[in-house]
């Protein structure tokens, strides 16, 4: 079977039931409350999910410079990932409770390893339900022994505060914030010390990725609204960044189910960039 970006909940439970069944990880996170996901994850969830906790599993200790939630070294990610049930050979589908955002986070880290086969369960718990889907309270227990993932060259890409730095300003970069607009212009910013935004950003919050129903609007409507935000800057120049990471991921997911491939992302995103107060800093809309 070919292996979709976004995957509906049918075809998740036909996959299932097939020979080759998908590994599942469960990525539910609440930012105020880093416990709850798990918690959530414990009470019921796609039966043998896994959990990928979001600062456990899918970050690096923070030194109070590298963000609020940046990326593991690729060696320790692999391992991890073989420890929640991934070889090669695996197609693993990522979802979580709160509109994807944390399984694009996950999604784009299996890329980064080099995984091919990862989608993103569209409408997450909430369409497994509504599809019938059964749920389990029984902890999928972590592989204690598996191998290593194998490295493998990087299926996307990223760029470093200081490669964005010094990319500010040239016509051949478009810089994509994810936040919610009042933490964009500065208005509050209930997270990082610093409110504002990186000169030249432009704004796409990421829940404007999603359909009333949770699930992601349809590819060509998306392909619509990111072509009229960069303006017929081509994917190949976007640089997509939030607040720390995560958010980012599903700007970068929702263009790539749109066939807009190709962008970046920017790990660090504002919670790293305005820890360095010699950084340049904006504040109000574009």
């Amino acid at each position: 079977m070919n292996t979709p970006v976004l995957i509906s909940a049918e075809d998740l439970q036909l996959r299932l039931s097939s020979a080759r069944p998908p590994v599942v990880w469960d990525a539910s996170f609440d930012l105020t409350d880093p416990e709850a996901g798990e918690a959530a994850w414990r009470s019921g969830h796609i039966p043998a999910a896994h959990y990928a906790h979001l600062e456990r599993d899918l970050s690096a200790p923070k030194t109070g410079r590298n963000g609020r939630h940046p990326l593991p070294a690729r060696e320790a990610f692999a391992a991890t990932a073989a420890r929640l049930g991934v070889t090669p050979d695996t197609h693993v589908v990522v979802y979580d409770r709160q509109g994807s955002p944390y399984a694009a986070r996950a999604w784009w880290m299996l890329k980064w390893l080099g995984h091919e086969a990862v989608s993103v369960l569209d409408g997450g718990l909430a369409a497994w339900q509504d599809a019938g889907g059964r749920v389990s309270a029984t902890p999928t227990a972590p592989l204690a022994t598996a191998t290593p993932y194998p490295l493998r060259e990087p299926l996307v890409s990223g760029v470093d505060a200081d490669a964005l730095l010094a990319r500010l300003g040239s016509p051949a970069l478009r810089l994509v914030d994810a936040r919610a607009p009042e933490r964009y212009r500065g208005d509050v910013e209930p997270l990082d010390p610093v409110a504002g935004h990186i000169p030249g950003a432009l704004n796409r919050f990421f829940q404007l990725n999603l359909g009333p129903d949770g699930r992601f609007k349809p590819a060509a409507q998306l392909r619509q609204e990111f072509e009229s935000l960069l303006g017929g800057q081509p994917p190949a120049e976007v640089v997509h960044q939030c607040g720390s990471g995560v958010t980012a991921c599903h700007n970068l997911l929702a263009m790539e189910a749109a066939g807009l491939t190709g962008s970046s992302l920017y790990p660090g995103s504002w919670s790293e960039w305005c820890a360095d107060p010699a950084r340049p800093v904006a504040r109000g809309a574009a």
